[in-house]
């Protein structure tokens, strides 16, 4: 390739992980600093961009990038991103990168909710010893709904704790003993937790409603560590406030949850703010992919992860 512009969001990467390839002019952009800063030149002439990771207004510089050709994203979710692109221009998603913080995440908000921590973490404060027995991970039926990357991360570590797990898809797979989401109405009844690994698109958006609720049994956990508004907030709202269900959830709808939400209150509920990919685990992860990709893109070699148009 001639030589080329590249716009990645975090400085000194060659220091970490060896030269850039020769002939690529890499520039950096936070994404909190104004992109007015930027000189001029250097944004008619970036072809490659990666994105700063989270950071929610970062795609207003999408039109000012004449001569982009490819965004890498360093999301796994990137629907909401692909209808901004220009035709001609590619997307590539950060597959791989939240595996392992976000399966980490949603065991330990199964555990917590199983073994009653918040409850315990209140009686430590409240200086009382008030012992008993609790719910187990151990052989709960646990359905993950979204087996994918994530899913079978996360799959790995429920086996590790003796739980049965129920593999959910949008297709079946009997291959791979991965069901299809059609059949939730028949599983649904016999599982103790359902995850939701969900990505947010049109066949998603309320999947996990008022129905698939109620054919869960009394005390069932429903985890969402994929986007928000795959649940049904006031369903589940309904099901837990009166405590038959009890719910975990890392992603919301609406996000941020406004401070004086009932959900926030209703027993039996543990809410973290969207926090399951962003452990120590994803900086290293996401660098060693930036660097590759730069470094396919010098050679004109295919990039990884591409994200298919509709």
């Amino acid at each position: 390739m001639t030589d080329t512009d590249v716009l990645v969001p975090w400085p000194q990467l060659d220091r970490r992980h060896g030269p850039w390839p020769d002939g690529v002019r890499v520039h950096v952009w936070d994404g909190v600093t104004p992109a007015s800063e930027l000189p001029q030149d250097v944004l008619d002439a970036v072809e490659f961009w990666v994105m700063p990771y989270a950071v929610p207004d970062a795609d207003r510089l999408l039109p000012r990038l004449p001569r982009l050709r490819a965004v890498q994203s360093l999301s796994a979710g990137v629907e909401k991103l692909q209808p901004q692109l220009p035709e001609g221009v590619t997307l590539h998603n950060g597959r791989g990168l939240h595996d392992a913080s976000t399966a980490e995440h949603a065991l330990g908000l199964i555990l917590a909710a199983q073994r009653e921590l918040p409850r315990w973490a209140a009686d430590q404060v409240a200086g009382r010893w008030d012992p008993h027995f609790t719910r187990s991970l151990a052989d709960s039926r646990v359905a993950i709904v979204g087996y994918g990357s994530i899913g079978s991360a996360l799959e790995a570590r429920l086996l590790a704790c003796k739980a049965d797990v129920v593999r959910v898809a949008r297709r079946a797979r009997p291959e791979e003993q991965v069901h299809a989401i059609a059949e939730l109405p028949e599983l649904l009844p016999g599982l103790d937790v359902v995850v939701l690994v969900l990505p947010e698109n049109p066949a998603t958006v309320g999947l996990f409603g008022p129905k698939e609720m109620a054919a869960l049994p009394d005390g069932a956990l429903v985890v969402n560590v994929g986007r928000g508004r795959t649940l049904d907030t006031e369903a589940l709202l309904a099901e837990t406030v009166t405590g038959r269900l009890r719910a975990a959830l890392d992603v919301t709808d609406p996000e941020p949850l406004p401070a004086d939400h009932a959900l926030r209150h209703a027993p039996g509920v543990l809410i973290t703010p969207h926090v399951a990919g962003g452990s120590a685990a994803f900086r290293p992860r996401a660098e060693r992919l930036i660097v590759e990709q730069v470094r396919r893109w010098a050679a004109e070699e295919e990039l990884l992860n591409l994200f298919p148009r509709p």
